[in-house]
């Protein structure tokens, strides 16, 4: 229990408030009995300060640049790790022992073909549909197929909802992929690892064999690993308030993917990839660089700072190297975008207008050039952040689902509209 206790002065009352402290990070005044004991609610936009739950999984240090899932740091996990091994222990809390490894990749791996009839989705939509419209639509649809793994309140279920989600999303993302440009739908093979089934279903075509580079696929892997879970960011928290009502799990993951297409969300590495096509060149940099310090420019530079991290992001670095290897592979000596990239990275950690505001590189600013260097056209990005972050999603919503504590969630309001006042006849208006 805690003995700490904040004290709140309002309208010449004061109230005592407990304080709660983690096993790492800031501590959190407990202000749940606020409006009982003051009548007045807290005003938070954007939920900046407010901890809206108690969790085990994802920690994040903006300040120091730390990113740890269930304690292991980030860098560990994507140099020497793999995605279904990260999958395992963000689920149970523990990295596998070699069995519990085998088991779990063998029941992710038999769970990736979809039901026959969920082939028809796709043709419903028009080619040019953008294939997150689609991820949505699919996605939730997935609770008419899989009635029985929808009951939140049977442990089975949930697990057995969990496993088909972290299987089928690769199967769903690379089909939206293939309808969009179409090619036929390639099935998932079980004799290839999770990184290289998905790109085996995305670029194989049936009139010659693919060999999926390892080389890709470990570039693919680590993407998957850097975008699994990052604490309870907008799609996250979404996920979690969707949960809270009770919708199946299939649902409340279609809601994240939604909230995950926006701009100002999954779609960053798009957006930080388009930026530097609009710069082109090196030669062009100064300009842009003065048109990013110039606040009457609307032009921003996409891929630096983060709302989160205040020093460089932890994942930046990891997908740097990556983003090299995937580019040596392909035999990329001189690629004009990395070029540029590389250009403004040096300005942006040495120049004193980006020092003082902490805009450091984030992983969207390499993660953009791996993914086009991939093959992946920019419509498909936020796809495959969706892919990496539904075991996150899936681990934040079993955990919101476990907590005896848990309530629907219903956030208050400053209401700043009309006062009360009398219907008006039509005829006297």
């Amino acid at each position: 229990m805690s003995t700490k206790t904040a004290t709140l002065t309002y309208d010449n009352k004061s109230v005592e408030f407990p304080v709660h402290g983690g096993s790492i990070g800031p501590d959190v005044i407990d202000i749940q009995a606020l409006y009982g004991e003051s009548g007045a609610f807290t005003y938070d936009p954007g939920f900046t300060s407010t901890a809206s739950c108690e969790s085990a999984i994802t920690y994040i240090d903006g300040d120091e640049g730390v990113l740890l899932y269930r304690g292991y740091p980030i860098e560990q996990l994507a140099k020497d790790g793999d995605f279904l091994e990260t999958c395992y222990l963000l689920l149970y809390g523990e990295l596998p022992t070699k069995a519990q490894k085998e088991d779990f990749d063998h029941r992710v791996t038999y769970h990736t073909m979809l039901h026959e009839q969920m082939m028809r989705f796709f043709t419903g939509f028009r080619r040019d549909a953008h294939p997150m419209a689609i991820m949505v639509g699919v996605v939730g649809a997935l609770s008419a197929f899989y009635h029985d793994s929808t009951d939140i309140s049977d442990p089975h279920q949930r697990m057995v909802a969990s496993l088909r989600m972290i299987a089928k999303m690769p199967t769903i993302a690379a089909m939206a992929y293939k309808y969009s440009i179409g090619q036929p739908f390639v099935y998932p093979r079980n004799d290839l690892g999770y990184a290289s089934n998905f790109l085996h279903m995305c670029f194989a075509v049936p009139a010659e064999e693919y060999k999926v580079s390892k080389t890709f696929a470990k570039a693919m892997d680590r993407i998957f690993i850097l975008h699994a879970d990052h604490e309870q960011n907008a799609s996250t928290s979404t996920v979690r308030l969707a949960g809270s009502s009770g919708a199946n799990p299939f649902a409340c993951i279609a809601a994240g993917i939604a909230c995950l297409w926006g701009p100002a969300h999954g779609g960053a590495n798009e957006a930080a990839l388009n930026m530097l096509d609009e710069i082109g060149t090196v030669d062009n940099i100064p300009e842009y660089v003065r048109r990013a310090k110039d606040r009457d420019d609307p032009f921003r530079l996409m891929g630096f700072g983060h709302r989160v991290y205040k020093s460089y992001d932890p994942r930046a670095k990891i997908m740097q190297e990556t983003c090299h290897e995937v580019l040596d592979e392909l035999g990329i000596k001189d690629d004009p975008l990395l070029e540029v990239a590389m250009e403004l990275e040096r300005i942006a950690l040495e120049d004193e207008y980006f020092v003082e505001k902490r805009l450091y590189p984030n992983v969207d600013f390499y993660s953009g050039i791996t993914l086009k260097a991939l093959g992946f056209p920019t419509t498909m990005f936020t796809v495959l952040f969706s892919l990496a972050r539904t075991v996150g999603w899936i681990a934040q919503w079993k955990e919101m689902i476990e907590d005896p504590r848990q309530k629907i969630g219903r956030p208050r309001q400053l209401y700043v509209g009309e006062t009360e006042r009398n219907y008006v006849p039509l005829s006297q208006r």
